[in-house]
């Protein structure tokens, strides 16, 4: 008995295509269908075309979108996802340049901040800095902070948080916070229910 070969995974019960490669699948039947559609209707009028055309976009569109919500689901199913987001606690005693997240030593995110981004955090906005999946257990948050502080000193500043997830989404804040006279930044975690 021979086995084809294919970009798919091997499974137990035979081969399974990607996620990927059954979407594209839906795409080329779309449109393989927009094409047959227009090729069988030579006789209807123009008007009944724009129709049958119009009707064939909408029903494509609807699809794209199922095919979407499907993908969010799929790869991001919410009894797993971690969320980090960022305050400013202490709003006029760091201009922050750049924030970093490793996540059980690897890297998941990186930000350099804009003049306008500092000025968001300053005046009490969120930021989210990380949207991903992650497995139940204890886990580990390294951040890396480089900011410069009111005083006018560039500071870095590294702060690990060690943490378990259970089932269900898993919000992390984390604050920022320098104090005069020596504006030491201080970052400090919390889970948001």
């Amino acid at each position: 008995m021979s086995y084809r070969i294919d970009t798919g995974r091997r499974l137990m019960f035979g081969i399974q295509q990607s996620q990927r490669r059954r979407i594209e699948h839906h795409w080329v039947f779309a449109i393989v269908s927009l094409v047959f559609a227009l090729l069988a209707v030579p006789a209807l009028a123009a008007p009944e075309l724009d129709e049958e055309l119009e009707r064939l976009s909408e029903a494509i569109t609807s699809h794209s979108e199922r095919v979407f919500a499907l993908e969010q689901q799929v790869l991001h199913p919410a009894n797993t996802r971690l969320t980090v987001f960022l305050t400013l606690q202490s709003r006029d005693a760091l201009d922050l340049d750049a924030v970093e997240l490793f996540l059980n030593g690897k890297p998941v995110a990186s930000h350099l901040y804009s003049e306008r981004e500092r000025d968001s955090l300053e005046r009490g906005g969120i930021q989210p800095l990380f949207t991903g999946n992650l497995k139940n257990g204890e886990h580990e948050l390294k951040t890396v902070i480089t900011a410069r502080s009111a005083d006018e000193d560039f500071v870095r500043r590294e702060s690990v948080h060690r943490f378990r997830k259970r089932p269900g989404v898993l919000r992390l804040q984390m604050s920022l916070e320098a104090r005069a006279p020596d504006y030491d930044p201080e970052v400090s975690f919390s889970e948001w229910e």
